[in-house]
């Protein structure tokens, strides 16, 4: 070998001296790569950003997290990145232009988020809707509730590794949308209440319709729970992960699907009822951990129950008027608009300055698909609100996502966040 290949085998080797001071280490010392341990370099922990923009985040929120190998040792979640101001819209738009707002907070159960609303301003406003538009909101929520439990257990499962799961609900889910289409003409975006009442009546036979569809749906639940909850691997993967017991949640203020997993049996449809919950029966499925598992097998049972409660509805409900009978908030029909003068100036003047409310104060608790929703509403008069805060679930689950991850693995950072079924539209208000 010429001296020239041994300069080169030697100037690669690791024994050559580097200057680490650039790195951080105090004073200026010269090291071997021989000398390379954790307790120099810390070289086998890493920090990374999972998000913004990762698919598996759920939307547009970013967890930075310190890893041992593949440990969580330490983790910092943000959010702010879909940030659109939409309590002070509340308190710069008329109350009813502020209803497709409320569309976009959780737009998984966007129907749900419509009828909160219109609950909080109707208390403040002391209106009472007719019994078949309270029937009406009531299922309109139901089927909320459960494609918005099918979206969670299915991607959940999806991003775990269970795919087919996810596409045994995909028609159930689909014809659910269908369903909405044919109350307001929309699928996901809804905007149906109105304040005092709705956009449109049911069509004829809708009811029927929704029963047709809650006993196909409650057969392909069990046959989704057939095939995954006994799963030995989805058990691997949920059973005692990202545990977050019931102490846990009472700090962090945890309600809904995510409370009940951890033995907090509470339920503001039964506990604190508003429509007509009181009127049926319904169970309220608890867990005892408070790990991934329980709460997929909270939401599959909760499914079941709204289907039963959408079915006894449908045979509850019986015609009649969709209006309250309060001239501040019903708006002109069309009829009296076009052929009018006096119905296009109603038209007008209720669609650009509003309708005024009384001063006061109201907050609605709702029993929302991901726990408690509610508007808290202040007026001093007036067809705008003067203060409005919106209390959605997801900004708490949220909190406790880095505590519920510390010391489990990366993988399960994923599990953990799909379980909680966190919605960036209801954490940037």
């Amino acid at each position: 070998m010429s001296d020239e290949q041994n300069s080169v085998k030697e100037s690669s080797s690791r024994d050559i001296p580097i200057d680490v001071s650039r790195w951080g280490f105090p004073g200026s010392m010269n090291v071997s790569f021989k000398d390379d341990k954790d307790d120099l370099f810390d070289d086998s922990k890493v920090i990374i950003n999972i998000g913004p923009t990762h698919p598996a985040m759920h939307g547009a929120f970013r967890c930075m997290a310190k890893l041992n190998g593949e440990v969580i040792e330490s983790s910092y979640s943000e959010f702010g990145y879909t940030h659109r101001a939409k309590e002070k819209l509340g308190e710069n738009r008329t109350y009813h232009q502020f209803i497709v707002y409320t569309d976009r907070l959780n737009y998984c159960s966007a129907l749900i988020n419509n009828v909160a609303y219109a609950l909080s301003v109707e208390r403040l406003m002391g209106i009472e809707v007719p019994t078949r538009a309270t029937w009406i909101r009531m299922m309109a929520a139901e089927i909320a509730r459960v494609t918005d439990h099918l979206i969670c257990v299915g991607i959940n499962a999806v991003d775990l590794g269970a795919f087919s799961f996810f596409l045994y609900g995909y028609q159930q889910r689909e014809r659910a949308y269908t369903l909405i289409e044919k109350l307001c003409g929309a699928r996901l975006t809804t905007s149906y209440t109105r304040i005092g009442g709705l956009m449109y009546d049911a069509p004829e036979g809708w009811e029927q319709e929704v029963k047709t569809w809650a006993l196909k749906t409650r057969e392909v639940i069990d046959e989704m729970d057939s095939l995954l909850t006994n799963n030995r691997i989805w058990h691997k993967r949920t059973k005692e992960v990202a545990i977050f017991n019931k102490e846990q949640c009472m700090k962090y203020s945890f309600t809904g699907p995510n409370a009940r997993a951890a033995g907090i049996d509470l339920d503001l449809r039964r506990d604190q009822p508003v429509l007509f919950y009181d009127r049926v029966d319904f169970d309220v499925p608890t867990a005892q951990i408070g790990d991934v598992f329980d709460r997929y097998a909270v939401r599959i049972e909760e499914m079941r129950q709204s289907l039963s409660i959408l079915i006894q509805c449908a045979e509850k409900i019986k015609k009649g008027p969709i209006w309250a009978d309060d001239k501040r908030t019903r708006i002109p029909d069309k009829e009296v608009v076009h052929n009018t003068m006096e119905g296009m100036i109603h038209h007008f003047k209720f669609f650009m300055t509003g309708f005024d409310v009384p001063e006061g104060e109201a907050y609605t608790p709702f029993e929302a698909a991901n726990g408690e929703l509610g508007f808290y509403i202040v007026s001093r008069g007036g067809p705008k609100a003067h203060r409005m805060r919106i209390r959605g679930p997801s900004f708490w689950h949220y909190q406790g996502l880095d505590p519920m991850i510390k010391g489990a693995y990366v993988g399960d950072l994923v599990g953990a966040l799909g379980s909680i079924n966190v919605i960036a539209g209801e954490l940037d208000r």
